[in-house]
């Protein structure tokens, strides 16, 4: 186990900041790169993305730092670095897709292919950035947050993952138990709490297994509730091993895996000859307008007198289940476009 101190973390973090910005002093987009001026900005905004150094406004920052469609994402990334890296780690960027998306876009820029030089003043700068955060009680981007970015920039977990279980101290495991509520109604259904661009069961196997052999200790020392302890404890297990009373500590929304033959609606259990995926949560609110949204597999069809009896059992329900909030925005915001 190693002992980090906030203060000096600040200091390699600020340093690693510095170094971005003379890395990276000069850079411009390519001479010849182009967007749409319809849905990205225009000429003027493209123009100021070929002119070295000069800090942009925030809403070009983050319209160049988002677009996926670059014709050379690598020198607009090295453009916008060492600013989008001050901005980030002040919280001044805010993503409605998640932090997978700040992530995907370093990994656009294919940056560990970068001069050594330039890579390596990336890498220290991801390095730093975790272990401030992990150190920081009341960091400006949560640490379950930070580590889908650090994953998704880098397509890896491991080493994030290595220095969290490395270091001892109250303040990261207080974040270990934040973020353990945070992913384990996912991860009870064999999904991440985000999208991975690349890896994404490679990804959810290690953060799974990562969590059943080197959190349960953490979070019984620190004190964390006993429910969350007993919520955690079958992801070890095989999904259809993970028992139905799971369902009464899942938030509305939530679809969690369970035993052969039951099928959960508004907090209840109903049994039935069939073998559906998941048992759904509902509540009274209803279901939103237009959202195009993926919902739980429903068990096959019946015959009208069984479909008129679950129909009975059901009375009550008044919505439709709402997936996890952070994946309904992605979809609903899919949609809308």
């Amino acid at each position: 186990m190693m002992s980090l101190d906030q203060p000096g973390a600040r200091l390699r973090l600020d340093a690693a900041l510095d170094g971005l910005a003379v890395t990276f002093r000069g850079m411009t987009a390519h001479p010849d790169e182009s967007n749409c001026e319809c849905h990205w900005g225009s000429a003027d905004d493209l123009a100021q993305l070929k002119v070295a150094d000069p800090e942009l406004d925030p809403d070009l920052l983050q319209r160049t730092w988002q677009a996926i469609d670059w014709r050379d994402h690598a020198s607009v990334l090295r453009r916008v670095l060492p600013q989008c890296a001050s901005a980030l780690v002040s919280g001044l960027i805010r993503n409605l897709f998640g932090t997978e998306e700040v992530g995907r876009s370093f990994a656009l820029g294919h940056w560990q292919q970068w001069p050594a030089e330039q890579a390596t003043a990336v890498e220290e700068f991801l390095q730093a950035w975790w272990a401030c955060a992990l150190t920081d009680p009341d960091p400006p981007i949560p640490v379950h947050d930070l580590l889908v970015l650090s994953a998704e920039a880098t397509g890896t977990l491991s080493p994030w993952l290595n220095t969290w279980q490395a270091l001892s101290d109250p303040v990261a495991d207080r974040h270990l138990t934040e973020a353990a509520a945070h992913w384990e109604y996912e991860l009870l259904s064999d999904q991440l709490s985000w999208r991975a661009w690349e890896n994404e069961e490679e990804m959810r196997a290690e953060l799974t297994a990562w969590l059943v052999r080197h959190t349960p200790a953490r979070l019984r020392a620190y004190g964390a509730p006993e429910d969350l302890l007993h919520r955690t404890r079958p992801l070890g297990g095989p999904a259809l091993a993970r028992p139905p009373l799971l369902i009464h500590h899942t938030p509305p929304g939530r679809y969690l895996p369970t035993y052969p033959g039951t099928w959960a609606q508004t907090g209840r259990v109903t049994r039935s000859a069939t073998e559906p995926s998941y048992v759904t949560v509902h509540t009274a609110r209803p279901a939103v307008p237009g959202c195009s949204m993926r919902t739980p597999r429903s068990p096959p069809r019946e015959s009208t007198s069984a479909s008129a009896q679950r129909a009975a059992s059901f009375t009550g329900c008044a919505s439709a289940a709402l997936p996890h909030p952070g994946r309904w925005r992605r979809r609903h915001a899919r949609s809308a476009r």
